[in-house]
């Protein structure tokens, strides 16, 4: 048994660890950077949707729409986001980051999942792609087996 995991098995206690370091690592860096879990995720996803509307940012982050009001509100104070009006509707907005995300101290984000990146690249192709594949496998299957019993809650059928 892994002490610090309690898993039995060397790969799963290897998975607990990554998991559990990316997250402190995501964690500090967000403290040191101010920002909360959901301003971090929306950071992220307007990094790579630039432009989007306030209404598809709030469905990506499953909140309301006056609970993204004050999250770009809170981020466009502080310098982060900036709004754009429409070109054609002057009550639609756009967001844009009005920061980078790759330069400090904003890339402290992503500096745990880089590094980790730049490690795997350093592995044989082979072991990569026979490794991804057997991850893509597992997680698919662990998440089918989840909705069933999800599913099975729902409906009062067991799980197969």
């Amino acid at each position: 048994m892994n002490a610090e995991t309690g898993e039995t098995s060397p790969l799963m206690a290897a998975l607990a660890l990554y998991s559990w370091e990316r997250d402190d690592a995501a964690a500090r860096a967000r403290k040191q950077l101010g920002v909360n879990e959901l301003d971090a995720k929306a950071l992220a996803y307007v990094s790579i949707n630039p432009g989007v509307r306030p209404s598809e940012l709030a469905t990506h982050l499953g909140v309301t729409s006056a609970g993204i009001t004050t999250l770009v509100e809170r981020l466009v104070r502080r310098g982060i986001m900036r709004r754009e009006p429409d070109e054609n509707d002057r009550r639609v907005n756009h967001i844009h980051l009005a920061i980078d995300l790759e330069k400090e101290p904003w890339s402290q984000l992503a500096h745990f999942q880089n590094t980790f990146r730049n490690i795997i690249e350093q592995l044989d192709p082979k072991v990569e792609e026979d490794f991804a594949a057997f991850m893509r496998h597992a997680t698919l299957a662990a998440k089918e087996q989840v909705a069933r019993v999800d599913r099975a809650a729902v409906t009062g059928v067991p799980a197969a």
